[in-house]
């Protein structure tokens, strides 16, 4: 698996959530709303979930093991590291 293209969208709101993303796999498959977080750690990424009848959110696009999330997530925090340096103005957070 590639991550063919990461699409970076930076959120102009102040608070945790820094960026949104999409990465393409493989020149094939999109993943869309993955979030980019400032934790108390540093930076992570979230995917993509929704609010089940429970109450609780889960994820509706995630990858199966640690390695791949790893992958993915070193992947989109570099391109977000790369997106900071640029002046593109940030989006409003539409969430």
């Amino acid at each position: 698996m590639q991550i063919t293209d990461v699409r970076v969208r930076k959120v102009a709101k102040e608070g945790k959530l820094k960026a949104v993303v999409s990465i393409t796999v493989d020149d094939e498959f999109v993943v869309h709303d993955i979030k980019v977080i400032e934790g108390e750690k540093g930076l992570f990424i979230a995917m993509p979930s929704k609010k089940a009848l429970d109450g609780e959110y889960r994820d509706i696009a995630h990858p199966i093991n640690t390695a791949t999330r790893e992958r993915i997530q070193t992947t989109i925090l570099g391109k977000y590291e790369e997106a900071l340096e640029e002046d593109e103005p940030a989006v409003v957070d539409e969430m």
